[in-house]
């Protein structure tokens, strides 16, 4: 036994954070509203590779119905007994037929639900997208347009530059060209940014996922990050359907504490951070989207041990718990990363993550359970 990691309790068996009920599950949610600087600040963004796989499965051209051979990405062999889809991929030639419908009829429409500060909804701007950011905090999207462009740029998938299959996907960094033009109203704030040749921007939205009131078929490219499980799914499920334009793709992403690392697993447990489910999760989607396509990506994010700590504030059970259970957690957190781990106060620690991303497409009689794709940086 590592002395330095007794035993806790087994990691989750979960597909799903469970709630005692749904005025909980609805407390818990709302309790996000008032910490967007907090959360915007503390809460990692999403990898330049999985930006990249996002893109890419938005611009390859839907799968012919039917079952497919499955493929593992990361072993590139397919399993001749299975009947579940191959996980899409663009090859050059079809990736330079979706490149061409984007340049001729403009950028990628994207709707990103629960949208929070923006994290993932500038991320695909930088990458040339249009954006609707749509969140029920106008708080939360107030944060996201003062945040801007981030200053590392995922590939500009929606402009001249090729798109990357999915065996080429890397990490490209850099800073953004962006200029903003902000137009605020009393109800949302349009921010148009110019990257590359194509007409990216971002616009704001405050609305329900269940019930956004977005035009049908107006999507290319719907997103949710970290914020399905918030979500009536059988609800959101079909509005995501009626918002999907022919060909159309949702993504769901999920940011989790890698829990398979011992030290990590602890932090988690200590932090009371609900979102960390099995390592083979599939998330609640209703049968009008089908399953497509997998990718697993593992990261580290450095934060100052102080960092760390703060981190925990942004968890809702944090936020919603008492000031004496607070201060307990915070108090616990502080024990475990200064003594029993015995890293020096504000020194850098870095934090494993693991990334979840799972492609969706309009059910037309796939299997939906892929075999997922390891990417690395």
């Amino acid at each position: 036994m590592d002395p330095l990691h007794p035993p806790v309790p087994p990691v989750s068996a979960r597909n799903e954070p469970r709630f005692r009920s749904a005025e909980r599950k609805s407390s818990l949610a709302e309790a996000f509203a008032d910490q967007g600087e907090d959360y915007d600040r503390l809460r990692p963004g999403y990898p330049g590779p999985v930006i990249d796989a996002i893109l890419s499965a938005a611009h390859a051209p839907a799968p012919a119905p039917g079952p497919a051979l499955a493929t593992d990405r990361a072993a590139g062999t397919p399993d001749p007994a299975s009947t579940t889809p191959a996980p899409s991929s663009t090859t050059p030639d079809s990736a330079s037929t979706a490149l061409d419908h984007v340049t001729s009829a403009g950028p990628l429409r994207v709707v990103d639900l629960g949208a929070g500060t923006g994290k993932l909804s500038w991320a695909l701007v930088d990458g040339g997208c249009a954006v609707t950011a749509v969140d029920t905090s106008e708080a939360m999207l107030e944060t996201a347009r003062r945040r801007g462009p981030s200053a590392t740029s995922a590939a500009p998938a929606c402009s001249d530059a090729a798109v990357p299959s999915a065996a080429q996907l890397t990490t490209q960094a850099g800073p953004s060209a962006a200029q903003l033009t902000t137009q605020a109203s009393s109800s949302a704030a349009q921010l148009t940014t110019q990257a590359s040749s194509s007409a990216a921007q971002l616009t704001t939205h405050v609305a329900r996922a269940e019930s956004t009131g977005l035009p049908a078929a107006g999507a290319d490219l719907v997103t949710v990050a970290q914020a399905w499980h918030w979500f009536d799914a059988p609800a959101t499920t079909a509005e995501v359907a009626r918002l999907l334009a022919p060909g159309g793709v949702l993504a769901l992403v999920w940011n989790t504490m890698d829990v398979t690392i011992p030290w990590v697993h602890r932090l988690s447990r200590i932090m009371h951070a609900g979102d960390v489910q099995r390592e083979d999760f599939l998330p609640t989607v209703g049968p009008e989207l089908a399953l497509v396509d997998r990718v697993v990506h593992r990261w580290e994010d450095p934060l100052p041990t102080h960092d760390l700590i703060d981190l925990a504030r942004t968890r809702s059970y944090v936020i919603t718990a008492t000031e004496e259970r607070r201060q307990k957690v915070l108090a616990n957190l502080d024990w475990y990363l200064h003594e029993h781990l015995g890293h020096a106060p504000g020194s850098v620690v870095g934090l494993p993550y693991r990334t979840d991303l799972f492609v969706y497409r309009l059910a037309e009689g796939r299997s939906s359970s892929p075999t997922p794709e390891y990417l690395s940086e």
